[in-house]
Order: structure tokens, then C-alpha cells, then sequence
């Protein structure tokens, strides 16, 4: 089963490998920094059309963050 924690930490390694500060994440996804503050912390899950926009910024494959095989 996929966790919400799981989600996060694929997020969050993903962020910090991406090199992009929140804020600048945030500005080409169209969102607030504290959106994806709250992404990071587990708060809150993306809307579907952000989680894609973060995968296409991320270059991530949503299945692995999802944790899909």
C-alpha cells in the first residue's frame, strides 16, 4: 500500500535533486512556495494536474513517485 509518507520522501529527494529552490519550483509549476512547503512537510497531497506539473518539472516518472511498479 502507498503511503503519503512515501509520496513524501520521493518528493522531497526529488526536489533537492532538481536543484531548484521551492520558491522556483513553485514559479514554473504556478503555484505558492507554500504550496510546495506543504508538499514537503506531508500536509497536503498536489492536485492532479500540479502532481503532473511537478513530475514534467522534475522530470520524474509519475509511477515512481507514486510508487507504482
Amino acid at each position: 500500500m502507498v503511503t503519503l509518507e512515501m509520496i513524501q520522501v520521493k518528493l522531497i529527494d526529488a526536489i533537492k535533486q532538481c536543484g531548484l529552490s521551492q520558491t522556483e519550483l513553485a514559479k514554473r509549476i504556478g503555484i505558492s512556495q507554500s504550496g510546495i512547503a506543504h508538499y514537503v512537510k506531508g500536509d497536503k497531497m498536489p492536485a492532479l494536474d500540479t502532481f503532473a506539473n511537478l513530475c514534467k518539472v522534475l522530470e520524474l516518472d509519475a509511477n515512481d513517485i507514486l510508487c507504482v511498479i
